[in-house]
């Protein structure tokens, strides 16, 4: 979602680097077009207002301008400050093992407070929790049966009352007792939202947050909305005291400005962001990461986090063994590409990879069906072409491609591709991610 102002921002610190000494007319050159880049992104205007006049205090300073690599230096200022205006550092939620917690969720119909719900749950039962999802929402058509189905989806119990006239305290109160008694040790409850804030709305959550001791009492924010987003974060504080933030949505085509104006203006920190719809799709809020991606800088803790999560050590030791003794093969290949598309998206993987952000706009094209079509391919060759992909020829290609349905062509750029991944590995495999077929190849194999 930050493409945009990624590409700016970088323009930017090109001009500026561009210079061998700078001065204070070209230093506020390049804050103005940071700052144009900002207002864009729909960041509010009194945090871009804020965030040039810190910048350029310290980067009109004299070990700035005099030194041999103030360009740069700028670019490690504006880096530090993007880090503050997102928070700092990451906050974690108050949540504890071997006690009860409680988290009650807030915001807007259509922000995303249901599918957080399913996406919290599964995130704190990876972490030893039991969870229970509670639906508070009795207003909007088929909301219970949402959080039934996306609980379902990741093995979570809901509590519900489907019982008309039934009002969302009283629901809160039986939630709690059942919780109790069947060893919940973590309560998450969906709130009811309104497309706008209103009275009715703010008087119903502020009666269910002094029901109960919540431990957290977090807003959920479609990063989409831009600076109504943070008016939104504004009235929701102000009512009943949020304690921290979940940004959805933030890979969409949105301009980013709910995320990096939030924290500026409210003072409660994100705590974690959702990007992508799967429900596995949740991270904790790190501003010194996000701030790397926002800059094209890369993140590669999350991505070494998210390979950790679904690739195997001792497999992923193996496969490293294969890739230096030159033995990877179309079987380890059809192994990965499982495995990487449980990390996300190809283009928000590779962005988090230093160097290869401008890779991602070419993988936004990549057909998710092409994934089909390669397995296919893979799968109509005998054991032995996929163990030894050298074996394939002119004959073996056109079989090959009339079993899977494909063109003979098709086929052929298949296995020149692979020669390419090939070569690739040895790159992962010295940035010490060896277990995972490098992005970019999977990405041009992947295309038509």
């Amino acid at each position: 979602m930050f493409d945009r102002l990624t590409e700016t921002l970088n323009k930017a610190f090109k001009r500026l680097k561009g210079h061998g000494v700078l001065n204070e007319k070209a230093v506020d050159e390049g804050l103005r077009e940071i700052r144009r880049a900002l207002l864009d992104a729909d960041v509010n205007f009194k945090v871009a207002r804020a965030f040039i006049d810190r910048i350029r205090v310290k980067a009109v300073g004299e070990d700035v301008l005099k030194s041999l690599t103030p360009g740069q230096q700028i670019v490690k200022i504006v880096r530090d400050e993007l880090i503050e205006l997102l928070g700092g550092t990451a906050v974690e939620a108050k949540i504890e093992k071997g006690r009860q917690n409680r988290i009650l969720l807030v915001g807007l119909q259509g922000s995303g407070k249901t599918t957080a719900a399913a996406k919290l749950g599964l995130h704190y039962k990876k972490s030893g929790f039991r969870p229970l999802l509670v639906a508070l929402d009795v207003y909007r058509p088929a909301a219970i049966k949402q959080l039934q189905v996306v609980g379902g989806q990741v093995g979570i119990d809901v509590f519900a009352i489907t019982e008309e006239g039934t009002k969302p305290l009283d629901i809160l109160r039986q939630a709690e007792t059942h919780a109790k008694d069947k060893g919940y040790s973590l309560v998450i409850c969906d709130t009811a939202g309104r497309t706008t804030v209103d009275e009715e709305m703010m008087d119903e959550v502020v009666g269910l947050k002094n029901a109960l001791e919540f431990d957290e009492v977090l807003l959920v924010i479609d990063a989409m909305t831009g600076q109504d987003a943070v008016s939104t974060a504004e009235k929701f504080n102000e009512a009943i005291g949020i304690t921290g933030c979940v940004i959805t949505k933030l890979d969409g085509d949105a301009r980013g400005g709910a995320a990096l104006s939030v924290r500026e203006v409210t003072g409660v920190p994100i705590v974690f962001a959702s990007i992508g719809e799967g429900l596995k799709a949740l991270e904790l809020f790190h501003p010194e990461r996000m701030a790397g991606r926002i800059l094209g800088m890369g993140d590669v803790l999350t991505l070494i986090e998210k390979a950790e999560e679904e690739f195997d050590e001792r497999e992923a030791e193996k496969l490293r063994q294969k890739i230096v003794g030159n033995e990877f093969n179309f079987e380890d290949f059809l192994t990965q590409i499982k495995q990487v598309q449980k990390m996300g998206p190809l283009d928000q993987i590779v962005k988090m990879i230093p160097g290869m952000g401008g890779m991602a706009k070419q993988l936004e094209m990549v057909d998710p069906k092409e994934f089909n079509r390669v397995e296919g391919m893979i799968l109509s060759m005998t054991r032995e072409e996929r163990q030894h992909p050298g074996i394939i020829n002119n004959s073996r290609r056109k079989r090959i491609a009339r079993g899977s349905g494909m063109k003979h062509q098709d086929v052929g750029r298949l296995l020149n591709q692979f020669k390419e991944a090939k070569k690739m590995m040895r790159q992962l495999a010295k940035m010490g991610m060896g277990g995972m077929v490098p992005k970019g190849a999977i990405g041009r194999m992947m295309k038509k």
